[in-house]
Formats: C-alpha cells, structure tokens, sequence
C-alpha cells in the first residue's frame, strides 16, 4: 500500500492544542526537527511551540489513534494572507507523523483537519512545502489535492548564514 492511500485503521482524534499542553506535543516537534536534520533542545523546541500559542501567531492540532494517550503525529499552521485574492490563507508549515504510525491515516487526518479549519474561518486555500527528497509527503498531499507547478515561482533568501 502506498502512503497516499493509507486510510486510518482505527478512527483518528484530533485536538487544538493549547498553552496548557504543549508538552504533549513537543518530542513530536523535536522528532520534525531531526527529520530535517535541524536537531534542537528540548527546552528551546518546546519555548518555540509555546511562544507562537501566545502570541496566537500559530494553530497546533495533534493527532491521537482513538483510545491512545500520546499524540502520534501533530501539525502547525501559520495564519497570513493573499493580497491578490484579499482573502485569508493558512500555511501548513509543519506535519510530522512518528515513525511507528505512519501509513496509518494519521498524516492523512490531521490534512484533512487543517483544510476543513482554514475553509470554516474563509481561508482561500492552504499551503504547504516539502523538501523535494520527501516523496512519501509528496504522494499524501498530491492524493488529499494539493499541487504544483503553478504559474508561480517561490523564491527564498535566507537571512541567517
């Protein structure tokens, strides 16, 4: 079975993460860093998580199979907006799945959450990136709609060495 069609074998339950339990989602985080090999302390990853709550610059969801306690995966969305379409748009900058649940349809839920959320508050639409060697993400957010290619160049100029 392929990523993009992992369908959940057990229902999903996906919360809003508050100040109050960033914990919960922290070595989660810090599993996304190392991924990306951007490797971080914990104390720092979790001040990160708990600095974008207050200043409610970010929406963090995790992700728990029904009936478990820890969360398995969580993502962050970035609130910001187009100009072009004067509407509001989400940017889903972060998803991260433990290794033990992937192609369980937990990456899956917490997509198609973040999508249901950013159509009720009048999002004109999400965005996200992934490193072009992440093939598995590629195949689960072309399979949920995602796309490229758009008659749109992305640049970035990094800042910071």
């Amino acid at each position: 079975m392929t990523v993009g069609a992992a369908l959940p074998t057990r229902p999903v339950d996906i919360k809003r993460i508050g100040l109050d339990e960033v914990d919960e989602v922290t070595e989660l985080f810090l599993g996304y860093l190392e991924f990306y090999k951007r490797p971080s302390e914990r104390e720092a990853a979790r001040a990160f998580l708990m600095e974008r709550l207050k200043r409610d610059e970010s929406i963090i969801l995790a992700a728990r199979m029904e009936g478990e306690l820890a969360p398995l995966g969580f993502a962050q969305v970035y609130r910001s907006f187009s100009s072009f379409s004067m509407t509001p748009v989400w940017i889903l900058n972060d998803l991260f799945v433990s290794p033990e649940a992937r192609r369980l349809g937990v990456g899956r839920a917490l997509i198609r959450r973040v999508v249901d959320l950013a159509r009720s508050a009048g999002a004109a639409g999400v965005m996200l990136s992934t490193n072009e060697s992440n093939t598995s993400a590629q195949t689960l957010y072309e399979s949920e709609g995602f796309t490229t290619g758009h008659p749109v160049r992305h640049y970035v100029r990094r800042t910071n060495g």
